[in-house]
Protein backbone atom coordinates (compact mmCIF):
# COMPACT_ATOMS: atom_id res chain seq x y z
CA UNK A 1 0.00 0.00 0.00
CA UNK A 2 1.36 3.27 -0.82
CA UNK A 3 1.76 6.42 1.69
CA UNK A 4 -0.97 8.02 -0.01
CA UNK A 5 -3.46 5.34 0.13
CA UNK A 6 -2.66 4.63 3.70
CA UNK A 7 -3.45 8.34 4.39
CA UNK A 8 -6.48 7.71 2.76
CA UNK A 9 -7.65 4.70 4.98
CA UNK A 10 -6.61 6.50 7.95
CA UNK A 11 -8.55 9.67 6.84
CA UNK A 12 -11.58 6.75 6.34
CA UNK A 13 -11.34 5.44 9.46
CA UNK A 14 -11.29 8.58 11.44
CA UNK A 15 -14.79 9.57 9.46
CA UNK A 16 -15.92 6.33 10.81
CA UNK A 17 -14.88 6.46 14.24
CA UNK A 18 -17.03 9.81 14.30
CA UNK A 19 -13.80 12.10 14.60
CA UNK A 20 -14.53 13.71 10.96
CA UNK A 21 -16.33 17.37 11.25
CA UNK A 22 -19.66 17.28 9.47
CA UNK A 23 -20.26 19.41 6.88
CA UNK A 24 -23.84 20.84 6.55
CA UNK A 25 -24.93 24.08 4.51
CA UNK A 26 -25.76 27.23 6.49
CA UNK A 27 -29.17 26.26 4.98
CA UNK A 28 -29.28 23.09 6.32
CA UNK A 29 -27.79 24.16 9.68
CA UNK A 30 -30.69 26.53 10.64
CA UNK A 31 -32.56 23.56 10.04
CA UNK A 32 -31.07 21.71 12.53
CA UNK A 33 -30.85 24.29 14.77
CA UNK A 34 -34.80 24.71 14.49
CA UNK A 35 -35.83 20.76 15.52
CA UNK A 36 -33.17 21.09 18.61
CA UNK A 37 -34.89 21.02 22.07
CA UNK A 38 -33.41 24.64 22.99
CA UNK A 39 -35.75 25.78 20.31
CA UNK A 40 -38.78 24.83 21.77
CA UNK A 41 -40.96 27.68 23.41
CA UNK A 42 -42.17 27.80 26.72
CA UNK A 43 -45.63 26.68 27.38
CA UNK A 44 -48.18 29.00 25.87
CA UNK A 45 -50.44 29.95 28.89
CA UNK A 46 -54.14 28.07 28.83
CA UNK A 47 -56.13 30.76 28.96
CA UNK A 48 -59.55 28.09 28.43
CA UNK A 49 -57.92 26.42 31.77
CA UNK A 50 -56.97 29.13 35.02
CA UNK A 51 -56.27 26.28 36.77
CA UNK A 52 -53.20 24.65 34.21
CA UNK A 53 -50.31 26.48 35.64
CA UNK A 54 -51.71 26.30 39.55
CA UNK A 55 -49.33 23.38 41.29
CA UNK A 56 -52.60 21.89 43.32
CA UNK A 57 -54.01 21.58 40.44
CA UNK A 58 -51.64 19.73 38.81
CA UNK A 59 -50.57 17.65 42.27
CA UNK A 60 -54.54 16.69 42.14
CA UNK A 61 -54.32 15.87 38.49
CA UNK A 62 -51.30 14.14 39.20
CA UNK A 63 -52.73 11.70 42.10
CA UNK A 64 -56.35 10.88 39.95
CA UNK A 65 -53.91 10.34 36.92
CA UNK A 66 -52.36 7.35 38.72
CA UNK A 67 -56.53 6.45 40.28
CA UNK A 68 -57.91 3.20 39.46
CA UNK A 69 -60.84 4.70 41.41
CA UNK A 70 -61.45 6.81 38.09
CA UNK A 71 -62.76 3.92 36.14
CA UNK A 72 -65.72 2.09 36.08
CA UNK A 73 -64.48 -1.28 37.50
CA UNK A 74 -61.50 0.14 39.19
CA UNK A 75 -59.25 -1.24 37.78
CA UNK A 76 -57.93 1.51 34.83
CA UNK A 77 -56.56 4.73 35.25
CA UNK A 78 -54.87 6.80 33.08
CA UNK A 79 -51.65 5.54 34.12
CA UNK A 80 -53.01 1.80 32.31
CA UNK A 81 -51.93 3.24 28.95
CA UNK A 82 -49.52 6.48 29.75
CA UNK A 83 -47.09 4.16 31.40
CA UNK A 84 -44.38 6.48 33.44
CA UNK A 85 -41.86 4.45 32.60
CA UNK A 86 -42.47 3.92 29.02
CA UNK A 87 -42.49 7.42 27.78
CA UNK A 88 -45.97 7.38 29.11
CA UNK A 89 -47.78 5.28 26.61
CA UNK A 90 -48.02 0.93 26.79
CA UNK A 91 -45.73 -0.75 23.62
CA UNK A 92 -49.15 -2.36 22.58
CA UNK A 93 -50.45 -2.07 18.74
CA UNK A 94 -53.77 -0.32 20.41
CA UNK A 95 -54.30 0.85 23.70
CA UNK A 96 -55.79 -1.65 26.14
CA UNK A 97 -58.20 -0.11 29.27
CA UNK A 98 -61.57 -1.77 30.39
CA UNK A 99 -61.50 -3.45 26.58
CA UNK A 100 -58.98 -3.19 23.49
CA UNK A 101 -59.40 0.07 21.41
CA UNK A 102 -59.23 0.86 17.77
CA UNK A 103 -55.61 3.18 18.29
CA UNK A 104 -52.55 3.37 19.76
CA UNK A 105 -51.23 5.30 23.21
CA UNK A 106 -49.72 8.60 22.19
CA UNK A 107 -46.98 9.57 24.60
CA UNK A 108 -47.10 12.42 26.25
CA UNK A 109 -44.10 14.71 26.67
CA UNK A 110 -44.59 18.03 25.10
CA UNK A 111 -47.66 16.87 24.68
CA UNK A 112 -49.54 20.52 25.88
CA UNK A 113 -47.82 22.29 22.71
CA UNK A 114 -50.44 20.36 21.00
CA UNK A 115 -53.37 22.64 19.34
CA UNK A 116 -55.57 19.30 18.82
CA UNK A 117 -55.60 16.02 20.57
CA UNK A 118 -56.27 12.41 19.69
CA UNK A 119 -54.65 11.29 16.53
CA UNK A 120 -57.68 12.56 14.84
CA UNK A 121 -58.02 15.70 16.72
CA UNK A 122 -61.45 14.99 18.49
CA UNK A 123 -60.67 17.16 21.24
CA UNK A 124 -59.53 20.86 21.04
CA UNK A 125 -57.91 21.25 24.66
CA UNK A 126 -55.43 19.47 27.03
CA UNK A 127 -58.21 19.31 29.54
CA UNK A 128 -60.97 18.32 27.18
CA UNK A 129 -58.86 15.51 25.93
CA UNK A 130 -58.56 14.31 29.34
CA UNK A 131 -62.02 13.71 30.06
CA UNK A 132 -62.97 11.77 27.24
CA UNK A 133 -61.26 8.23 28.15
CA UNK A 134 -62.65 8.46 31.55
CA UNK A 135 -66.31 7.60 29.99
CA UNK A 136 -65.23 5.41 26.82
CA UNK A 137 -66.53 2.09 27.50
CA UNK A 138 -63.30 0.58 26.38
CA UNK A 139 -60.91 2.97 28.37
CA UNK A 140 -61.56 4.15 31.94
CA UNK A 141 -65.55 3.09 31.11
CA UNK A 142 -67.01 5.50 34.05
CA UNK A 143 -69.57 8.12 33.91
CA UNK A 144 -69.51 11.69 34.73
CA UNK A 145 -72.13 11.76 37.74
CA UNK A 146 -70.00 8.70 39.32
CA UNK A 147 -66.54 10.82 39.21
CA UNK A 148 -68.35 13.69 40.63
CA UNK A 149 -69.52 11.54 43.65
CA UNK A 150 -66.09 10.20 43.84
CA UNK A 151 -64.41 13.27 43.90
CA UNK A 152 -66.51 14.45 46.64
CA UNK A 153 -66.13 11.22 48.62
CA UNK A 154 -62.21 11.15 48.67
CA UNK A 155 -60.76 14.65 47.26
CA UNK A 156 -63.43 16.92 48.18
CA UNK A 157 -61.19 19.29 50.63
CA UNK A 158 -58.23 18.99 47.80
CA UNK A 159 -60.51 20.16 45.19
CA UNK A 160 -62.48 22.68 47.49
CA UNK A 161 -58.93 24.45 47.81
CA UNK A 162 -58.30 24.82 44.39
CA UNK A 163 -61.96 24.98 42.33
CA UNK A 164 -64.06 26.47 45.31
CA UNK A 165 -66.80 24.70 46.88
CA UNK A 166 -68.47 21.65 45.21
CA UNK A 167 -71.93 21.52 44.40
CA UNK A 168 -74.54 19.79 46.28
CA UNK A 169 -75.01 16.42 44.60
CA UNK A 170 -77.05 14.60 47.61
CA UNK A 171 -80.12 14.20 44.55
CA UNK A 172 -78.05 13.29 41.84
CA UNK A 173 -77.40 10.00 40.81
CA UNK A 174 -75.09 7.75 41.66
CA UNK A 175 -74.89 6.68 38.10
CA UNK A 176 -75.82 9.25 35.46
CA UNK A 177 -74.16 10.69 32.03
CA UNK A 178 -75.23 11.70 28.64
CA UNK A 179 -73.39 9.04 26.96
CA UNK A 180 -72.94 5.25 28.16
CA UNK A 181 -75.43 2.36 28.81
CA UNK A 182 -79.17 3.17 28.59
CA UNK A 183 -79.65 3.28 32.15
CA UNK A 184 -77.13 6.42 32.43
CA UNK A 185 -78.45 8.27 29.79
CA UNK A 186 -81.76 7.79 31.32
CA UNK A 187 -80.63 8.93 34.64
CA UNK A 188 -79.27 11.90 32.76
CA UNK A 189 -82.36 12.90 31.05
CA UNK A 190 -84.27 12.97 33.92
CA UNK A 191 -82.08 15.42 35.94
CA UNK A 192 -82.79 18.97 36.14
CA UNK A 193 -80.54 21.44 33.72
CA UNK A 194 -79.04 22.92 37.37
CA UNK A 195 -77.67 19.29 38.13
CA UNK A 196 -76.49 18.49 34.95
CA UNK A 197 -74.69 21.97 34.99
CA UNK A 198 -73.17 21.06 38.60
CA UNK A 199 -72.16 17.59 37.54
CA UNK A 200 -70.78 18.64 34.07
CA UNK A 201 -68.60 21.80 36.05
CA UNK A 202 -66.68 18.91 38.69
CA UNK A 203 -66.39 16.75 35.11
CA UNK A 204 -64.15 20.10 33.87
CA UNK A 205 -62.61 20.33 36.18
CA UNK A 206 -60.85 17.11 37.05
CA UNK A 207 -59.94 17.11 33.19
CA UNK A 208 -58.28 20.69 34.05
CA UNK A 209 -56.60 19.24 37.19
CA UNK A 210 -55.40 16.18 35.06
CA UNK A 211 -54.41 18.92 32.30
CA UNK A 212 -52.25 20.98 34.57
CA UNK A 213 -50.25 17.45 35.33
CA UNK A 214 -49.48 16.75 32.02
CA UNK A 215 -48.53 19.76 31.23
CA UNK A 216 -45.48 19.26 33.70
CA UNK A 217 -44.23 16.21 31.44
CA UNK A 218 -41.61 17.66 29.06
CA UNK A 219 -39.27 15.86 26.32
CA UNK A 220 -35.83 15.13 27.95
CA UNK A 221 -32.69 16.05 25.89
CA UNK A 222 -30.99 13.60 23.58
CA UNK A 223 -27.80 13.03 21.61
CA UNK A 224 -29.46 14.68 18.71
CA UNK A 225 -29.96 17.98 21.10
CA UNK A 226 -26.82 17.75 21.96
CA UNK A 227 -24.86 17.54 18.25
CA UNK A 228 -26.94 20.47 17.71
CA UNK A 229 -25.73 22.37 20.06
CA UNK A 230 -22.22 21.55 19.05
CA UNK A 231 -23.07 22.65 15.57
CA UNK A 232 -24.20 26.00 16.30
CA UNK A 233 -21.65 27.05 18.17
CA UNK A 234 -19.18 25.23 16.36
CA UNK A 235 -17.96 22.90 18.52
CA UNK A 236 -16.92 19.75 17.05
CA UNK A 237 -19.52 17.13 18.87
CA UNK A 238 -16.84 14.66 20.79
CA UNK A 239 -17.01 11.26 22.65
CA UNK A 240 -20.94 9.75 22.23
CA UNK A 241 -22.62 13.22 21.02
CA UNK A 242 -20.53 12.74 17.96
CA UNK A 243 -22.42 11.20 14.91
CA UNK A 244 -21.14 8.79 12.90
CA UNK A 245 -21.15 8.62 9.07
CA UNK A 246 -24.15 7.10 8.79
CA UNK A 247 -25.79 9.01 11.16
CA UNK A 248 -25.36 12.03 9.37
CA UNK A 249 -26.90 10.65 6.24
CA UNK A 250 -29.75 10.16 8.12
CA UNK A 251 -29.84 13.42 9.53
CA UNK A 252 -29.36 15.50 5.66
CA UNK A 253 -31.48 13.00 3.86
CA UNK A 254 -34.66 13.51 6.92
CA UNK A 255 -33.87 17.20 6.36
CA UNK A 256 -33.56 16.96 2.48
CA UNK A 257 -34.42 14.51 -0.13
CA UNK A 258 -36.30 12.61 2.06
CA UNK A 259 -38.75 15.42 2.93
CA UNK A 260 -39.65 13.84 6.29
CA UNK A 261 -39.10 17.40 8.16
CA UNK A 262 -42.00 18.78 6.14
CA UNK A 263 -44.40 17.51 8.85
CA UNK A 264 -42.02 16.36 11.50
CA UNK A 265 -41.08 19.87 12.00
CA UNK A 266 -39.78 21.57 14.76
CA UNK A 267 -38.27 20.47 18.46
CA UNK A 268 -40.76 18.21 18.87
CA UNK A 269 -40.61 16.81 15.25
CA UNK A 270 -44.40 17.60 14.95
CA UNK A 271 -46.07 20.24 12.72
CA UNK A 272 -49.62 19.21 14.99
CA UNK A 273 -51.81 18.64 12.23
CA UNK A 274 -53.09 16.08 9.82
CA UNK A 275 -52.10 13.85 6.89
CA UNK A 276 -53.29 10.83 4.77
CA UNK A 277 -49.65 8.90 4.42
CA UNK A 278 -51.38 6.03 2.68
CA UNK A 279 -51.08 3.79 6.09
CA UNK A 280 -53.41 0.47 5.56
CA UNK A 281 -56.26 0.00 7.79
CA UNK A 282 -55.98 -3.04 10.14
CA UNK A 283 -58.31 -5.92 9.61
CA UNK A 284 -60.88 -6.84 12.46
CA UNK A 285 -61.20 -3.06 13.62
CA UNK A 286 -63.73 -1.04 12.97
CA UNK A 287 -64.18 1.56 9.88
CA UNK A 288 -61.58 4.49 11.07
CA UNK A 289 -61.67 7.36 8.79
CA UNK A 290 -59.36 9.42 10.93
CA UNK A 291 -59.22 13.66 10.72
CA UNK A 292 -63.05 13.46 8.43
CA UNK A 293 -65.17 12.17 11.62
CA UNK A 294 -63.26 13.52 13.96
CA UNK A 295 -64.72 17.41 13.04
CA UNK A 296 -68.34 17.05 14.03
CA UNK A 297 -67.27 15.36 17.37
CA UNK A 298 -65.22 18.18 18.23
CA UNK A 299 -67.64 19.95 17.07
CA UNK A 300 -70.55 18.74 19.19
CA UNK A 301 -68.00 18.39 22.25
CA UNK A 302 -69.72 20.49 25.40
CA UNK A 303 -66.50 21.09 26.72
CA UNK A 304 -64.44 22.24 23.75
CA UNK A 305 -63.45 25.86 23.21
CA UNK A 306 -66.85 27.34 22.80
CA UNK A 307 -68.80 25.66 25.66
CA UNK A 308 -69.78 26.81 28.44
CA UNK A 309 -66.70 25.03 30.98
CA UNK A 310 -64.02 27.11 29.29
CA UNK A 311 -62.01 29.69 31.20
CA UNK A 312 -61.59 33.09 29.70
CA UNK A 313 -62.96 34.70 26.45
CA UNK A 314 -63.37 33.21 23.06
CA UNK A 315 -59.83 35.19 21.50
CA UNK A 316 -58.45 31.56 22.44
CA UNK A 317 -60.85 29.91 20.23
CA UNK A 318 -59.07 30.42 16.93
CA UNK A 319 -57.97 26.90 16.48
CA UNK A 320 -61.74 25.42 16.43
CA UNK A 321 -62.85 28.62 15.04
CA UNK A 322 -61.10 28.61 11.46
CA UNK A 323 -61.01 24.96 11.77
CA UNK A 324 -61.36 22.68 8.20
CA UNK A 325 -64.44 21.13 8.37
CA UNK A 326 -64.49 19.18 5.03
CA UNK A 327 -62.53 18.27 1.84
CA UNK A 328 -60.57 15.32 0.76
CA UNK A 329 -57.10 16.22 2.08
CA UNK A 330 -59.36 15.07 6.35
CA UNK A 331 -59.88 11.55 4.79
CA UNK A 332 -57.48 9.05 6.48
CA UNK A 333 -55.83 11.81 8.06
CA UNK A 334 -54.26 11.18 11.41
CA UNK A 335 -51.77 13.87 13.39
CA UNK A 336 -48.06 13.76 12.93
CA UNK A 337 -46.71 12.09 15.61
CA UNK A 338 -43.48 13.36 17.54
CA UNK A 339 -40.47 11.55 16.61
CA UNK A 340 -38.72 12.18 19.88
CA UNK A 341 -38.51 9.00 21.77
CA UNK A 342 -39.74 7.20 18.79
CA UNK A 343 -36.85 4.48 18.49
CA UNK A 344 -37.54 2.97 21.62
CA UNK A 345 -41.45 2.64 21.68
CA UNK A 346 -42.65 0.16 18.39
CA UNK A 347 -45.00 -0.51 17.26
CA UNK A 348 -45.78 2.48 14.79
CA UNK A 349 -49.14 4.50 13.29
CA UNK A 350 -52.30 5.41 14.35
CA UNK A 351 -53.27 1.55 15.30
CA UNK A 352 -49.82 0.00 15.78
CA UNK A 353 -49.51 -0.94 11.74
CA UNK A 354 -45.92 -1.12 11.41
CA UNK A 355 -43.62 -2.89 14.15
CA UNK A 356 -40.47 -1.50 13.34
CA UNK A 357 -38.92 1.73 12.09
CA UNK A 358 -37.70 -0.06 9.41
CA UNK A 359 -41.06 -0.57 7.86
CA UNK A 360 -42.23 2.68 8.59
CA UNK A 361 -39.11 3.76 6.32
CA UNK A 362 -39.94 1.36 4.07
CA UNK A 363 -43.29 2.48 3.50
CA UNK A 364 -42.54 6.08 2.98
CA UNK A 365 -39.96 4.94 0.73
CA UNK A 366 -42.63 3.10 -1.69
CA UNK A 367 -45.52 5.74 -0.57
CA UNK A 368 -48.19 2.85 -1.48
CA UNK A 369 -51.79 4.57 -2.53
CA UNK A 370 -54.58 4.77 0.30
CA UNK A 371 -57.53 2.52 0.60
CA UNK A 372 -59.69 5.92 0.92
CA UNK A 373 -58.97 9.47 0.00
CA UNK A 374 -55.36 10.44 -1.40
CA UNK A 375 -51.77 9.99 0.33
CA UNK A 376 -50.02 13.21 0.79
CA UNK A 377 -46.86 11.10 0.50
CA UNK A 378 -44.98 9.97 -3.36
CA UNK A 379 -42.26 7.33 -3.38
CA UNK A 380 -38.69 8.39 -2.65
CA UNK A 381 -36.62 5.27 -4.11
CA UNK A 382 -34.31 5.50 -1.27
CA UNK A 383 -32.03 2.60 -1.22
CA UNK A 384 -31.59 0.01 1.26
CA UNK A 385 -28.50 2.41 2.51
CA UNK A 386 -30.04 5.56 2.55
CA UNK A 387 -32.84 3.50 5.08
CA UNK A 388 -30.48 2.21 7.14
CA UNK A 389 -28.89 5.76 7.73
CA UNK A 390 -33.00 7.60 8.71
CA UNK A 391 -33.16 4.78 11.40
CA UNK A 392 -29.85 5.35 12.88
CA UNK A 393 -30.57 9.09 12.88
CA UNK A 394 -34.37 8.54 14.53
CA UNK A 395 -32.56 6.30 16.98
CA UNK A 396 -30.33 9.67 18.29
CA UNK A 397 -33.65 10.66 19.02
CA UNK A 398 -34.35 8.49 21.92
CA UNK A 399 -30.43 8.30 23.25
Amino acid sequence: MSRFSRLLALLAMAVLAGCGKPEFSDAEKKTIASLALSALSPLKTDTTNRFADVPAAAALGSTLFFDVGMSGDGKVSCSTCHKIDRQFQDDLPQAVGVGRTNRRTMPLAGVAHDPWFFWDGRRDSLWAQALAPLENPLEQAGNRAAYAHYIQARFGERYERIFGPLPDLSTVPANASPLGSNAEKAAWNAMTDAQAEDVNRVFANIGKAIAAFERSIAPPQTRFDRFAAALATGIQPQGDDAFSPEEILGLKLFIGKANCVTCHTGPRFTDGSFHNTGVPPVANLPPDRGRIDAVAQVEADPFNCFGAFRDGDASACGELRFMVKTGPELIRAYKTPSLRGAATRPPYMHAGQFSSLDEVVAHYSKAPASVEGVSEVHPLQLSDRERAALVAFLKTLAE
